[in-house]
C-alpha cells in the first residue's frame, strides 16, 4: 500500500510538469493581457497535429520538426493577437469570450477536415523514450518521460522568469502588466507587449501539445479538455504566478494520481475537487480581507444572519470600529 502511494506520488508530481507547461501560457495571458483564451488548448493539440505531421508524411525528425512547427506557432499567436484579439478586447468584456470560443471551434473543425477523426500519437515516432523508465529501489518505476517533461518545464519556467527579470522585452511586458497607461507614457508599447505575450503564449500551448501527443493520443476534439486542466492549474498556483503554475501543476497530478487509487473514475473527479476547494478557498480569502479580516468578516456573517432571522434591519458592510462606537 504504502508503494503504490509512493509510486502514484512521483507519478502525479512528473505529470504536473505536463500541466505546468501548458498552464504557464495561460497564466501569461491572464496575468499580462488580461485575456482569457478559451482556445487555448485547441492551440496546443494543434501544435502536435502539425508535428505529427511533419514527421509521419514530411518524414523530418521529432526534434527538427519541433523546432520548426514552434516558431510558426509564435507567428501564429503574434498575428491573432494583432488582429483578433487586440479589436475583441475593445468591445469589452463578454465579446472576447465569444471570439475565443468561436475560434476554438474552428479550430476543432478545421483540424478535422484536414486529419479525421482518428486519435494520433508520436510514440511509435520516439521510439523507447515513450516507454523506457528507471527502476529504483522498493520497486519505484520512474518513467524517461516523464522525467523529459518535468524537466523541461523547470527549464521554460526559469528561463520565462529570467526573460520576465533581466531583458528588455520582459521589462516591457512587466511593466504593461502593471500598468499599461503608465507604461505608454515611458514608451513602452502596450500592444506590442501584448503581442509577444500571447506568441510566447502559444508557443508553450504548442509545446505541451507535442509532450500529450509523446504520452498519450490526440484528437481534433482533445483541446477543451487540456484547457481545463491548465485553467485548474492556473488557479490552483496562483493567476500570474509562474512558478506558481508548477506548483498547481504537481498538485493537481498528485491528486489525480492518488485519485486513481480509489478508482479508475475517481482521478479526473479528484483533481476537480481539488480545484473547486483552492478557488472556494481564495474567493472566502478576498471576501474576508475586504471585510477586515477573518474575525471581523465572521461577526458581520453573524449579526447578518441574526437580524434576517429576526427581521431586522440588514447590517453593515463593515464591522464598527473602536473609534466609532465611543
Amino acid at each position: 500500500m504504502f508503494d503504490g502511494v509512493l509510486q502514484a506520488l512521483l507519478q502525479g508530481g512528473l505529470l504536473g510538469g505536463y500541466y505546468a507547461i501548458i498552464a504557464a501560457g495561460l497564466s501569461l495571458m491572464v496575468g499580462v493581457v488580461r485575456f482569457i483564451n478559451l482556445a487555448h488548448g485547441d492551440m496546443a493539440v494543434l501544435g502536435a497535429m502539425v508535428t505529427i505531421t511533419l514527421t509521419e508524411v514530411g518524414g523530418v525528425p521529432v526534434l527538427w520538426s519541433i523546432m520548426i512547427m514552434l516558431p510558426a506557432m509564435a507567428l501564429m499567436g503574434w498575428v491573432m493577437h494583432a488582429t483578433l484579439f487586440q479589436r475583441a478586447m475593445r468591445g469589452g468584456f463578454l465579446l472576447p469570450i465569444l471570439v475565443t470560443i468561436g475560434l476554438g471551434a474552428a479550430l476543432q473543425n478545421g483540424m478535422f477536415g484536414l486529419w479525421g477523426a482518428n486519435t494520433r500519437s508520436l510514440g511509435a515516432s520516439i521510439g523507447e523514450l515513450s516507454w523506457a523508465s528507471w527502476i529504483l529501489p522498493g520497486g519505484i518505476i520512474l518513467g524517461k518521460l516523464p522525467v523529459l517533461i518535468f524537466g523541461t518545464a523547470v527549464v521554460v519556467i526559469g528561463a520565462l522568469h529570467l526573460m520576465l527579470k533581466k531583458t528588455k522585452l520582459g521589462r516591457a511586458i512587466r511593466a504593461t502588466a502593471s500598468d499599461p497607461e503608465a507604461a505608454e507614457m515611458c514608451g513602452v508599447s502596450s500592444r506590442q507587449a501584448h503581442r509577444a505575450a500571447a506568441a510566447i503564449a502559444v508557443t508553450l500551448a504548442a509545446l505541451a501539445g507535442v509532450f500529450l501527443a509523446m504520452r498519450g493520443q490526440v484528437t481534433p476534439y482533445s483541446g477543451p479538455a487540456q484547457l481545463i486542466f491548465a485553467f485548474e492549474a492556473v488557479v490552483i498556483g496562483g493567476i500570474g504566478s509562474l512558478g506558481g503554475t508548477l506548483i498547481g501543476g504537481m498538485v493537481l497530478g498528485v491528486s489525480q494520481s492518488l485519485g486513481g487509487l480509489i478508482s479508475p473514475q475517481g482521478s479526473l473527479l479528484t483533481g476537480h475537487l481539488v480545484f473547486v476547494s483552492v478557488l472556494i478557498w481564495r474567493l472566502s480569502r478576498d471576501w474576508a480581507r475586504d471585510h477586515g479580516g477573518w474575525r471581523a468578516s465572521l461577526a458581520i456573517s453573524a449579526i447578518k444572519l441574526r437580524r434576517r432571522l429576526r427581521g431586522g434591519a440588514p447590517a453593515p458592510d463593515r464591522a464598527p470600529s473602536s473609534k466609532g462606537a465611543a
